[in-house]
C-alpha cells in the first residue's frame, strides 16, 4: 500500500529525530576517541573535535606500560566474571524454587524479596555490616550484598513460570530429579532470559566503582573504573601522572592530562562494547518474554 502524505512525513520526523539521539549518544565518544589518539600539541591547542588531529599512539603505550590500568583491568575482568558467576547462579536457584506453586511460604517469600527493591537500610549501616563480618579489603564485599538483583530475580522467575508444567512431569516419571529437570530441561529453554541477565550483572560489575570506594582501601585490588574515577576528578598533569604511576622523565614526548583521561575511558569502554554485540540477539528477546508470558 502507497504512504499517505502525512505518513511519510511522520516516518521522515521519526528518521530525523532517531538520528540526533543517536548522535548525540555517538558523538561524545566519537570526541574521546580522537583526543586519544592526537598529539599534545592539538589537544592543549583545542583543535581535536571529531578526527584524530597529528595522529599517534603514545598516549596508550604510556598508559599500558606505565600506568596502573592494566593491573586494575586484571582486578576487573576478574570481579566480573566471579561476580557474574555468583549472580547467575544464586539468580537461578532462587527463581526456579520461587517459580513452583507448590513452595511452601512462596507469595511470603516474594513479599520480603520485592520489599528490598523499595527499602534497604543504606550505606552507613552496610559499611558497618561489611566491616564486622570481615569482608573489608577484599572483593567478597563487592560480590556477596548484591548477589542476587531482586528485578531479574522476578524477571527470570516469571519466565521459569511460562515453561508448560508437562515437561517436568514428563522428566520426573521418566526418573528424573530436580536438580536434572532444572540443568537439562529448564535452563537450556530459558537460555535468551539467562543470556539477558549475565549482560546486566556483567556491564554493573565492570562500570561499578561506588563499592570499591567504599570497601577497597588497597591500590592493588582497585578496579578499572575506580582508577579511571580518580584521573578523571583530577585536574593538573602532574597529578595524573602521578596517580597513573607515570615518570614524566621517562616520556618521549609530552602527553595533555585530557588525552591520558580519554585513552583510560577507551580502554575502559572498549572490551564491554566488544562483548555487547555478541549478547544483543538474546537481549530485547530474553527481557520481552520474561517479562510478558505467565
Amino acid at each position: 500500500m502507497a504512504r499517505s502524505r502525512g505518513e511519510k512525513i511522520f516516518h521522515a520526523f521519526n528518521y530525523f529525530f532517531i538520528s540526533f539521539i543517536v548522535l548525540l549518544c555517538v558523538l561524545p565518544f566519537v570526541n574521546i576517541i580522537a583526543l586519544s589518539f592526537s598529539s599534545e600539541h592539538a589537544v592543549a591547542s583545542g583543535w581535536v573535535s571529531l578526527f584524530p588531529v597529528e595522529p599517534t599512539l603514545f598516549t596508550y603505550k604510556t598508559v599500558f606500560t606505565a600506568s596502573q590500568v592494566v593491573p586494575a583491568m586484571r582486578n576487573t575482568v576478574y570481579v566480573t566474571l566471579v561476580g557474574t558467576a555468583i549472580n547467575i547462579f544464586m539468580t537461578i536457584l532462587a527463581s526456579y524454587s520461587l517459580s513452583k506453586h507448590r513452595l511452601r511460604g512462596r507469595n511470603l517469600l516474594l513479599l520480603i524479596i520485592t520489599f528490598t527493591m523499595l527499602f534497604n537500610a543504606g550505606t552507613i549501616p552496610n559499611f558497618i555490616l561489611i566491616r564486622q563480618l570481615g569482608l573489608f579489603n577484599t572483593y567478597y564485599a563487592l560480590w556477596l550484598p548484591g548477589a542476587i538483583s531482586t528485578y531479574n530475580m522476578i524477571v527470570l522467575k516469571t519466565f521459569f513460570q511460562a515453561i508448560p508444567d508437562s515437561l517436568e512431569e514428563s522428566a520426573s516419571i521418566d526418573g528424573a530429579s530436580e536438580l536434572r529437570i532444572l540443568l537439562q530441561i529448564i535452563i537450556p529453554l530459558s537460555l535468551p532470559s539467562i543470556a539477558t541477565i549475565t549482560l546486566f550483572y556483567a556491564v554493573g560489575h565492570w562500570n561499578a566503582y561506588y563499592n570499591v570506594m567504599l570497601y577497597i582501601n588497597q591500590s592493588a585490588k582497585y578496579t578499572l573504573q575506580r582508577v579511571l574515577r580518580d584521573l578523571i576528578n583530577m585536574q593538573s598533569l602532574d597529578a595524573i601522572r602521578t596517580a597513573a604511576n607515570i615518570d614524566s622523565t621517562d616520556m618521549q614526548q609530552p602527553i595533555a592530562a585530557e588525552s591520558i583521561k580519554s585513552a583510560a575511558i577507551v580502554i575502559a569502554t572498549a572490551p564491554i562494547l566488544a562483548v555487547y554485540p555478541f549478547l544483543q540477539k538474546y537481549f530485547v528477546k530474553g527481557v520481552m518474554i520474561g517479562s510478558i508470558k505467565g
